[in-house]
């Protein structure tokens, strides 16, 4: 068997090609010593691919992966041999280097499978939001112009659509599970060719290559294409596993979709699969199976957002589970309150930490279990490789890494950051490009604050900013105090056009069930609530209400308060809102 090498022409076409960039010269040594046996040796078994191949055989009788829905598992000897017969299958069908393979899977074998085999084919791995409209996955295949994309037959229709929406056709569909397939399909089983050798890093590999192109989860409009490199997979691993830490002998679980940073990344696959330890999956999350799972896997980390660890300690106070083999549980997403944080430590583990990043960049600051309950609320410091700033925002230009915002817990500035798991770059997007990584820096455009001791708050985005009679609202401000009221779960609060004001606060509140049920009195009771905090301006306090049943997040946890925004004014005029 041997791996497709595309011409350059053709690669550029698969891959998408961008405008060539000068390559930084290399300083000067200081000695005559000369590294490069090092530098070669580094830039080419640095990788990801040399990693798990040298696990399928260091810890080839120890368990990779386990299925619970399907009661499958897989040593690192046998996932060695399945990813081998992919990347063969694959080849075969003239899938090769820079080739585009996406996936809109949940969390299961087959995607753990196709992300390892894209870096033993030198290809591209591309997972996708499986949540997506059918319009926005459309938006994906024309952007990435994937070679093969492998769904989901639960989600055939979806699927179907898109792909009849798209003007990119890929050239080979797969599809995964036992439903009808796409016209056109084959079975995802057909793609694994018989009697092919275990999984090799593959020749002429770099830990340049773009191994992995993410796409961002949408807080503030269509998603953006993040390309990732081998190294930058190498060193997110890196990052996790000094951070949980993680061991060959831990066992995880990740409540959140892989398709995402924060999933395949954070003690998923890449992770895992890294140290050697073992997955199991979770396709959908499910506070009492995640329990159950716990106790029954002896799982050590469980990783998800606040709201995963909110139903969790609910389930838990009302059936408990032994939860003894927990080393922690990790979240990401959104900050953790004081209250919470308590009370997760006192229901499910002494050990919680909340990880604050993008997918750009991973994560880029951490709060250890040691800091809470005290800096419950905050981001944490810098993780170890990585440089965080808070700087100043100003109106007509865009502050530089060292003009910082004060160090003292109150200046709300922007946070930065600069890290070497990060691609800095958009594929295909030169504007958002330019104004997201300037000057080795990351600008994400979350707005924060940070004390004497660096540690680092969030208060949301520079986009979601209300500014009413000329004064800033922060909506996270106000959430926060809405979130000590008992009746209520959630709110997401934003800015609705007014005459007079430029914008009033208007709050979306999702109350807990059976509290809060009449409308006039619920408005009049939040806004009491929050005439009485201590910590809310009165200008700050929402002039509306309207209650819902759900609010809209991204598969990362993190609130998209502009799809509310836009949709504000059409509730207005609908007379969703109601004044206290």
């Amino acid at each position: 068997m041997s791996i497709i090498e595309k011409p350059e022409s053709e690669s550029d076409q698969a891959g998408g090609n961008t405008p060539e960039r000068t390559a930084p010269t290399r300083p000067e040594r200081n000695t005559e010593y000369d590294p490069s046996t090092l530098r070669s040796v580094f830039e080419s078994h640095f990788t990801y691919a040399t990693a798990f191949e040298r696990n399928t055989h260091r810890f080839g009788t120890r368990t990779a992966l386990t299925d619970p829905p399907s009661g499958r598992s897989w040593t690192y000897a046998e996932l060695g041999r399945v990813t081998g017969s992919l990347v063969a299958g694959l080849a075969a069908r003239d899938v090769g280097v820079g080739d585009i393979i996406a996936y809109q899977l949940m969390n299961t074998p087959e995607f753990a499978f196709l992300y390892v085999a894209a870096q033993g084919l030198r290809a591209v791995s591309s997972p996708m939001n499986f949540r997506l409209a059918p319009a926005e996955t459309a938006h994906i295949l024309n952007d990435s112009k994937p070679v093969v994309f492998v769904y989901d037959t639960t989600a055939r229709a979806d699927a179907a659509t898109a792909l009849t929406l798209a003007t990119h056709a890929p050239r080979i569909l797969a599809g995964v599970g036992d439903g009808e397939l796409i016209p056109g399909s084959i079975h995802f089983d057909e793609l694994l060719a018989e009697n092919a050798p275990s999984f090799r890093a593959p020749e002429g590999a770099s830990v340049w290559d773009e191994t992995s192109r993410l796409y961002t989860s949408g807080t503030t409009g269509m998603p953006k294409a993040v390309p990732l490199t081998s190294l930058n997979e190498v060193l997110t691993a890196h990052d996790v596993i000094m951070h949980f830490p993680l061991a060959p002998t831990d066992k995880t679980m990740n409540m959140s979709p892989w398709f995402h940073r924060g999933g395949n990344y954070c003690a998923g696959p890449n992770t895992a699969f890294f140290v050697g330890a073992e997955v199991v999956t979770l396709p959908q999350f499910d506070a009492g199976l995640v329990l159950d799972s716990i106790q029954k896997h002896r799982l050590s980390y469980v990783i998800g957002a606040p709201t995963n660890l909110e139903r969790l300690a609910d389930e838990q106070e009302a059936h408990p589970r032994d939860l003894s083999s927990l080393h922690g549980m990790v979240t990401m997403g959104a900050p953790l309150d004081r209250a919470a944080a308590l009370r997760y430590q006192g229901t499910l583990t002494k050990r919680i930490a909340n990880g604050y990043g993008t997918t750009e960049a991973f994560w880029n600051t951490y709060l250890r279990p040691d800091d809470l309950p005290d800096a419950a609320g905050a981001a944490g410091r810098a993780c170890l490789d990585d440089d965080v700033a808070v700087v100043k925002v100003y109106k007509d230009r865009i502050a530089g890494p060292d003009d910082h915002a004060e160090k003292n817990g109150h200046e709300i500035g922007e946070v930065i950051m600069r890290s070497v798991k990060s691609g800095y770059a958009y594929m295909h997007n030169p504007a958002e490009e330019a104004e997201k990584f300037r000057d080795g820096w990351v600008y994400p455009g979350d707005l924060a604050s940070w004390d004497e001791n660096e540690i680092v708050t969030i208060i949301g985005r520079k986009d979601d900013m209300i500014i009413s009679g000329g004064e800033n609202v922060h909506p996270v401000q106000v959430e926060e105090v809405l979130a000590g009221h008992s009746g209520v779960a959630d709110s997401i609060v934003v800015g609705l056009p007014d005459e007079e004001w430029g914008e009033i606060v208007v709050a979306y509140v999702q109350p807990r069930p059976g509290m809060l049920t009449d409308a006039a009195a619920a408005a009049t009771e939040l806004d009491a609530f929050c005439k009485s905090s201590v910590s809310l301006a009165h200008y700050k306090r929402p002039r509306r209400y309207t209650f819902v049943e759900t609010l809209p997040y991204t598969a990362t946890g993190k609130k998209q308060h502009f799809v509310l925004k836009q949709q504000a004014s059409a509730d207005a005029a609908a007379g969703a809102f109601v004044a206290p």
